[in-house]
């Protein structure tokens, strides 16, 4: 193959470098930036230097396709003869092709197929740094394949941003060949946000800013396909200027237009598939609203899609270089100035956030059902890749051990999620090959309706039949047998998402609930009615908000969702403490949504004991009846246990709950309501704890009442640490100290009352306050209490109830 005269792009200087170290080395890293000519002239100089073939590994369909037509002009060719491409749904190759542009996830597939990858002597792997989960996976099954099968396979990894370290060091300590940009000045300007402002007001009034101060076309960046259709609108006035959408999702045509120069001057609005590998000439100035759309997954809630993120400093970075590629320009984003330095640093992987199904199959597939052995870039987490083995196990595609399953390879081999791919193999026999490809394929591509009523957009696709449609629709129904059936749609989208079929949670109501147990709610004017049933294809959450939107349903009914989701299906005897009683019941659910209920006279005994406990446990032991001597009790061993630990047991709610069976065991096992828990003596059951032979000394150690000089007998108050003893003061003369409780570990508080029952000292050391403390209780209160005994020492005084007798026994004057 002979090289034509290539551009004047920075990296043609390099090129004869980048072959000549690749052929030695074999594999190489190479850190360029968008524009350089990486992704173009690179994979012609290694195909002219090698005479087998060179896969070009790119993350997006665009790309593939966009690389693929540039390589094939440089040459003078069309595409499909050197230079041809292959996507999911579109191939373009022929007997003569040299450089075939694959997307990440289409050449994981073929390597499964031919992990030796024969005839090839080199891939290409186009912008590493954007770390989509694809091109992940792809790195770490080829660096297995060349390890083991293909040492002699040439890799080079290219990057736009520096990770460099990292790619070499998964390579085997490649070497890292660097490109400098041909870049221009770019002048920056920071647009807040007005008050209440959405993203695409603020993005549109950026974008006149941009058309007026400047000259050229005009690069947007938005977060997806709906803000761009929102922001074409409002910009609908613009008068001499071509609005034009680019992203992932439109039509091959519709993608050539954008990424052609124009007879008049552009705004084209983009999506992130114009950060790198792409090229938009013309564009003389950016206007980037700082927001991206990745995959998530709310495993919690059942729920998966794509989530709006703030971008990296990496990508506004990269964003903002389109703008000075060909001449000086300008870019306006849109967030404060001072917000910038709180960007994240680089885009988090997708390996780390995304649903990982998909990519737990292809390693069942390889062989390696945890992925161990590999060296990625980013390890899957354990958490996701179990989670995603859990579906494949539900779905036949692995069996117990994670080995992959025949019907599992069949469900790989289709190319989709594995959800969508059980959908298309199932439902084809019921509703007929084509019908079951022309859901599934809405399911994978929900932009190519409008509207939340699928079976509506479908009748719209069938009439108007978009090539992208039509031609991935052909592709799906080849893969099955042929075959006829009812046409159902709602059928199809519960065997690919049976945990989203929903009921309708009252009559009259927008909000459901999912089989999986998380509510939705349908939007207005949706085009449903109030359809009991609903198949679910699409729901999201807002940040915020437990509930989900329903965005793609289907009207199904109970007969549909139990034949699509029969191993859902349980029947089971429930016992539950409701409103205060027990109740038995045998309910049929399907996953969280009951089908039907019957009280059920005599449950299982086990069950009737565990719906007692939870409602002693969610009331709480206040549901028993407690005394003065039942509280008195329960705080007299709570002393014991704090104080001596072991045998005296614990009596806080906690631990009363844990051993209700052994202090209540006969009165809870005949409890059917809170009435019968109300009848329950608590003190009574409460000394079925009391520790024999210890329990005899639990009136010495932790006396009820404690006898006082005079006689009298007060209750000790054990409700505080230490326990309190509130007595007349004049009870106490005569003792020079209080006694200790517990084998004279624990000092009693005494409350020294007045004759009027009021305190008048509070200690826990009764000789000093005799000493420091009583002469000024006495002088306070002896003219108010005369009749009373107010001694200089109370040591040598005797104790008395009543009013006072003097030291001689003659009363006092």
């Amino acid at each position: 193959m002979k090289l034509p005269e290539l551009p004047d792009l920075p990296v043609r200087g390099a090129l004869d470098h980048i072959v000549a170290t690749l052929a030695e080395r074999e594999t190489a890293v190479l850190v360029a930036p968008p524009g350089t000519g990486k992704t173009t002239l690179v994979p012609l100089a290694l195909a002219a230097g090698t005479g087998g073939r060179v896969l070009v590994a790119e993350p997006r369909r665009l790309a593939a396709r966009a690389a693929a037509a540039r390589m094939a002009a440089l040459l003078g060719e069309s595409v499909g003869e050197t230079v041809g491409y292959s996507v999911r749904g579109d191939r373009r190759v022929g007997k003569q092709t040299r450089i075939e542009v694959v997307t990440s996830g289409l050449l994981v597939r073929r390597l499964q197929g031919d992990p030796e990858l024969a005839g090839v002597d080199v891939v290409v792997l186009d912008e590493c740094h954007e770390r989509h989960l694809d091109a992940d996976l792809l790195l770490a099954l080829l660096l297995d394949a060349r390890a083991g099968l293909r040492p002699d396979l040439r890799v080079l990894a290219t990057s736009a941003t520096v990770a460099a370290e990292r790619l070499s060091a998964l390579l085997g300590g490649a070497p890292v060949l660097q490109v400098q940009g041909r870049a221009y000045p770019v002048d920056l300007t920071y647009v807040a946000p007005l008050p209440r402002e959405r993203v695409e007001a603020q993005v549109a009034r950026a974008t006149r800013a941009a058309l007026t101060d400047t000259e050229g076309d005009v690069l947007v960046f938005l977060p997806g396909a709906a803000e761009i259709r929102r922001t074409t609108a409002l910009l609908s006035d613009v008068d001499g200027v071509d609005v034009v959408p680019l992203h992932g999702r439109l039509s091959a045509a519709g993608q050539d237009t954008a990424l052609r120069s124009g007879s008049r001057r552009r705004v084209v609005l983009s999506t992130a598939v114009a950060e790198s590998s792409l090229t938009v000439p013309g564009v003389r100035a950016v206007v980037d609203s700082g927001l991206a759309r990745v995959p998530r997954i709310d495993r919690g809630r059942g729920l998966s899609g794509l989530a709006t993120v703030r971008v990296s400093a990496a990508v506004a970075e990269q964003r903002a270089g389109r703008a000075g590629r060909e001449a000086p320009g300008r870019v306006w984003r849109c967030w404060p100035e001072h917000e910038h330095s709180t960007l994240p640093a680089y885009p988090e992987p997708e390996i780390r956030t995304a649903d990982l199904t998909r990519l737990a199959l292809e390693l069942a597939c390889w062989g390696t059902a945890d992925g161990h052995g590999l060296a990625w870039w980013d390890a899957p987490p354990p958490g996701g890749l179990a989670a995603g083995r859990e579906v494949l196990r539900a779905l036949g595609a692995v069996d117990d051990d994670g080995a992959v399953t025949d019907r599992g390879r069949r469900i790989a081999r289709i190319g989709l999620h594995p959800r969508l791919a059980r959908a298309l193999l199932d439902g084809a026999p019921v509703v007929g090959a084509r019908a079951a490809a022309e859901v599934v394929t809405v399911l994978d591509d929900d932009t190519l309706v409008s509207g939340v009523d699928l079976a509506a957009g479908l009748r719209v696709l069938r009439r108007e039949r978009p090539a992208r449609w039509q031609r991935e629709v052909e592709r799906l129904a080849r893969l099955v047998d042929p075959s006829d059936g009812a046409d159902d749609p709602a059928f199809v989208v519960a065997l690919a998402h049976p945990e989203r079929l929903a009921r309708r949670r009252s009559a009259g109501s927008a909000s459901y609930l999912m089989v999986g147990g998380t509510a939705v709610t349908l939007p207005p004017g949706s085009g449903l009615g109030d359809a009991e049933w609903l198949a679910v294809g699409v729901a999201t959450r807002d940040p915020g908000r437990s509930d989900g939107w329903i965005r793609l349903a289907a009207v199904a009914d109970e007969q549909l969702a139990r034949r699509a989701a029969s191993n859902l299906l349980t029947t089971a005897e429930e016992v539950d403490w409701i409103d205060g009683e027990v109740v038995a019941r045998r309910i049929e659910r399907l996953g969280a949504i009951v089908l039907s209920e019957k009280r059920i006279r005599n449950p299982d005994r086990q069950l009737l004991s565990a719906a007692v406990h939870r409602g002693l446990s969610s009331a709480g032991l206040g549901l028993l009846r407690w005394d003065a001597d039942a509280l008195a009790l329960r705080q007299r061993l709570e002393f014991l246990h704090r104080t001596l630990g072991s045998p005296w047991p614990a009596v806080d709610d906690e631990s009363l709950l844990a051993a209700a069976d052994t202090w209540l065991g006969p009165e809870l096992a005949t409890a059917r309501s809170r009435a019968d828990l109300a009848r329950i003596d608590g003190g009574q059951a409460l000394r079925r704890l009391l520790p024999w032979p210890d329990a005899t000394r639990m009136d010495e150690l932790a006396p009820e009442r404690l006898a006082v000089p005079s006689g009298s007998r007060p209750r000790l108050d054990y409700s505080t640490d230490p326990p309190v003893l509130a007595v007349k003061v004049q009870e106490v003369f005569g003792w020079t100290e209080a006694p200790r409780l517990a084998d004279g570990r624990v000092p009693i508080v005494l409350h020294l009352l007045s004759p009027a029952q009021r305190p008048v000292a509070v200690t826990a050391d009764l000789a000093s306050f005799w000493h420091t403390g009583w002469p000024q209780v006495r002088a306070d209160l002896r003219g108010r209490y005369p009749k009373h005994a107010w001694p200089e020492d109370p040591t040598t005084v005797p104790a008395h109830r009543g009013t006072a007798r003097n030291a001689t026994g003659r009363p006092r004057s």
